[in-house]
């Protein structure tokens, strides 16, 4: 009886998912170099994604062990490219990242042993999406759980920031604590070492990945920007997440009146008065308390109050020019982008802006006469037309370029003489309204009609894109108030307008909607 045939040995097959500027390439030159160094046979290809986190470059190594191998003839063929449900170790610098080896296949619950930073930097889709785009980090961390044989995952960004290092030193050291790999820890050190550029720093974050990871104390922690949005969800072209505080000083008394209302809107309505006296002055804010006024006479258990008060002050404080030159000349952007691109302080920074404003946004910032001069006389609007076609670039950081945005943004005392503060006060004051009519019947109704209101964000085309659907939605209020799940039918269509941006989810859900059968 013949004796059975040893078992071949396999390599072991690392995928590194990484983004631009975060050291991927370094982090396989580590391994690789590791590797080579204790006697061990390595190979490493890499495939580029797109620019600008609409993709990634994927990392593939298989590494071998010469141990054994007495002849050149038994030297194992290593692979190109990761097979689906055949890479042992998946190595994602960013939340995401994971998320996509799991759509690949490359993390099977089998085999693979999934190290992840949980850090997000959002993806295109994310980005550009119509709505609140972002995906759930609880479900992303969910799926890698289930996915992975074993998991190692924590705010590896967060560890590379406070050690003055790249998350690749902090992911090559939560490599070593989790022992997928066989070689000691002063391996991986001489490898940083033989790299020759960073060398404290590096080795001060896989320290700490290191500890990180075979402390017993690594957690799935959710990243601090998956946070819950702010209380008003911010629209402003380069606003901070949260919003700064106001440029003035706004009186107790003021801010108190935010007290009279529901308990479920007190923080709405404050943080909509400190958005009005950023973005007009106090008696703008006076007006939206007003406003708020009768709505939460009508109201009956708060969730009206506080869904129009967060989309009033939205609407409010709209998108035009003034706002847009006011935000990118802000002491706070320029600190911001700064501490992004982490300048040194003996670094110049220069900031170019592309502008391209439609004849429509000039004349809306001219006083509402004047501007409707401007849209109606046809030789003027094509000239304007010609003028503004191509657009052009503005640097903010140079004297011209902030003298030409601080001159915009002085004529914030004007705004409520304009032609698009004309327009928008009156289309806020038919929705409100338009909500008290409906609030009298259905108040369901009547709270998703204040929420419908979010579809108008931006300016130029996405604002006008945004109102026409808006439009559509309140033109079906006759039909929704009569069916007794109008207020659900509405949410319906709010969120299928949302879908994309060429209005086919709306035109579909409209459709089936008023179909027979439907009703």
């Amino acid at each position: 009886m013949n004796a059975p045939l040893p078992q071949r040995q396999r390599p072991i097959s690392i995928a590194i998912l990484a983004m631009g500027g975060e050291g991927g390439g370094v982090l396989a030159d580590w391994i690789i170099d590791l590797a080579e160094s204790n006697r061990h046979i390595a190979q490493l290809t890499s495939v580029p994604g797109v620019a600008q986190r609409t993709g990634a470059t994927i990392y593939y190594l298989e590494i071998f062990p010469r141990a054994g191998l007495t002849s050149a003839a038994q030297e194992p063929v290593l692979a190109l490219m990761p097979v689906p449900g055949d890479v042992d170790i998946v190595i994602a610098s960013e939340l995401m990242e994971a998320g996509r080896a799991i759509q690949r296949g490359l993390i099977t619950p089998d085999r693979t042993t999934l190290i992840a930073s949980t850090n997000r930097v959002f993806a295109m889709t994310e980005k550009i999406a119509m709505a609140d785009g972002r995906v759930d980090p609880e479900k992303l961390l969910e799926a890698c759980r289930s996915a992975a044989r074993t998991m190692h995952a924590f705010d590896m960004a967060a560890i590379a920031e406070a050690t003055g290092s790249v998350i690749s030193a902090v992911l090559l050291g939560a490599v070593a604590g989790a022992g997928v790999l066989p070689f000691p820890r002063h391996a991986f050190e001489g490898a940083i070492r033989r790299g020759g550029k960073g060398i404290q720093a590096s080795l001060a974050a896989f320290t700490a990945g290191f500890e990180a990871t075979t402390s017993g104390g690594v957690t799935i922690k959710t990243p601090a920007t998956t946070m819950p949005p702010p209380t008003l969800d911010g629209q402003d072209a380069d606003e901070a997440p949260h919003m700064a505080p106001p440029h003035r000083p706004i009186p107790a008394k003021l801010l108190g009146e935010a007290q009279k209302f529901a308990t479920s809107a007190r923080a709405i309505v404050r943080a909509g008065i400190e958005r009005m006296v950023d973005y007009q002055d106090l008696d703008y804010a006076k007006i939206y308390l007003s406003r708020l006024a009768p709505i939460a006479a009508a109201d009956r258990d708060g969730s009206l109050i506080a869904e129009t008060a967060r989309q009033l002050a939205l609407g409010m404080a709209y998108e035009d020019t003034i706002r847009v030159a006011e935000l990118k000349i802000r002491p706070s952007r320029f600190e911001r982008v700064r501490a992004e691109v982490g300048i040194a302080n003996d670094q110049v920074l220069e900031i170019a802006e592309f502008m391209h404003p439609r004849t429509q946004e000039i004349a809306d910032t001219l006083p509402a006469p004047l501007g409707r001069l401007v849209l109606n006389t046809g030789w003027v609007r094509s000239l304007i037309d010609r003028m503004t076609r191509k657009g052009r670039v503005v640097k903010t950081t140079s004297l011209r370029g902030f003298m030409m945005l601080y001159l915009v943004a002085s004529l914030k005392p004007l705004r409520p003489r304009s032609l698009r503060y004309v327009a928008e006060q009156a289309h806020l004051e038919h929705w409100l309204a338009t909500i008290l009519h409906v609030a009298e019947s259905n108040l369901d109704l009547a709270v998703e009609l204040a929420a419908a209101r979010n579809l108008m964000k931006g300016y130029g085309e996405t604002h006008e894109r945004g109102r026409a659907r808006f439009d559509r939605l309140t033109a079906m209020l006759p039909m929704l108030a009569q069916r007794s799940d109008g207020a659900a039918q509405l949410a319906a269509l709010r969120k299928a307008a949302n879908a994309d941006d060429t209005g086919a989810a709306l035109d579909a859900a409209i459709i089936k909607m008023q179909t027979p059968a439907a009703a």
